[in-house]
């Protein structure tokens, strides 16, 4: 017999061997068949797969080439109904048709792996809050709950503080013992774009809102009306389109169709913006930026585009996710409340659509 045969029947006999230690019926190996075919108690193969515990050295090896034969895992159940600690974040995700919620999962996914957690997704039916999946979050023994999406009654935020985990969501005014926020400076990000548009001259203004009930769109709206009170100009005309492309086509249409048209349009996100670009160009025939300024806020990555050139302001993801790690980790390693809303800047990002002579 080669050697290759050799090592071969070997293999398949470890394998026949594996097979019938595991016990029968069973789809994965259990700690009892791992000290069965180590020769060893199931309290040495705990005591092996438990950091820091006190075993021997040939002990340990015995017990890791079992589990190597038999492709033993242990499972996490034991250790968190002990410790009452799952080593789980929920992320509570939903809107991905838009992409800087894609750029807030794969930000967050990366972080928490990277510092020794994993990752439970939850998806949410609303694209700008996670109040309706609070009774599922319940069900599910977690350490945090992270999310892009926003808490927007103060009975969403007690029954989340009732979960007794540290919560934290984007853009969010509730807060309590358990339920904090990271935001973008929405409010200052509305009062730079009509110093912006004021100064590259335009006299008439718009808005196209997101969901009513979107703080980060109310916010931005705030800053908007506020600042074009205080410069002297009239209130923007304001239509509705929900955070998406076919919202922004449409608001833009309804916004242009009459007389009065404005020289200046701010968009609640990028992905409205460029609805309401495509619209002007190619249905009213307008020019961009030479007949109506626009701007948007996310700076996604189809901002930048050069058919597109968009101004907007950076929702800066990476810098949001870095705040909201930093509360989670600080807040499961003590077990104490959670830190206070925290704000970060947006920087506006000109580009063509608001750049005339």
């Amino acid at each position: 017999m080669t050697a290759r045969k050799k090592s071969a029947a070997a293999t398949q006999g470890q394998a026949g061997h594996a097979d019938l230690v595991r016990e029968a019926g069973k789809k994965y190996a259990s700690s009892v068949d791992v000290a069965r075919m180590a020769g060893v108690s199931q309290s040495a193969v705990s005591r092996t797969f438990s950091g820091g515990a006190k075993v021997s050295e040939v002990t340990r090896q015995k017990v890791l080439d079992a589990a190597k034969r038999l492709d033993y895992r242990p499972s996490l159940i034991p250790r968190i109904m002990l410790t009452h600690k799952s080593n789980l974040v929920a992320i509570v995700v939903g809107g991905l048709y838009n992409p800087f919620y894609t750029t807030v999962l794969d930000e967050f996914t990366v972080r928490f792996q990277a510092a020794g957690q994993q990752v439970l997704i939850v998806h949410a039916e609303s694209d700008h809050a996670l109040d309706d999946v609070i009774p599922k979050l319940a069900s599910y023994r977690v350490d945090a709950i992270v999310s892009a999406l926003a808490v927007l009654s103060p009975q969403a935020a007690d029954a989340l503080a009732r979960l007794r985990i540290p919560v934290i969501s984007f853009n969010t005014a509730i807060q309590n013992d358990w339920v904090t926020s990271v935001s973008c400076d929405n409010v200052e990000a509305g009062r730079t774009i009509a110093d912006l548009f004021v100064a590259r001259g335009a006299r008439s203004f718009g808005f196209i809102t997101g969901p009513a009930g979107s703080r980060a769109n109310i916010d931005r709206r705030k800053g908007f009306e506020g600042r074009l009170a205080e410069l002297g100009a009239r209130p923007p005309a304001v239509e509705p389109g929900d955070y998406r492309y076919e919202g922004g086509f449409a608001a833009a249409l309804r916004m242009f169709s009459g007389r009065q048209r404005p020289e200046a349009l701010f968009c609640a996100n990028d992905l409205l913006a460029i609805g309401a670009i495509d619209a002007l160009r190619q249905s009213l025939g307008l020019r961009v930026p030479e007949d109506v300024l626009i701007a948007g806020f996310d700076d996604i990555p189809a901002a930048s585009w050069a058919s597109i050139g968009l101004t907007t302001f950076l929702h800066d993801a990476a810098g949001m996710v870095d705040k909201a790690v930093a509360v989670v980790t600080a807040a499961t390693a003590g077990g104490a409340p959670v830190a206070a809303p925290m704000i970060v800047s947006a920087p506006l990002i000109e580009r063509a659509t608001t750049r005339r002579r």
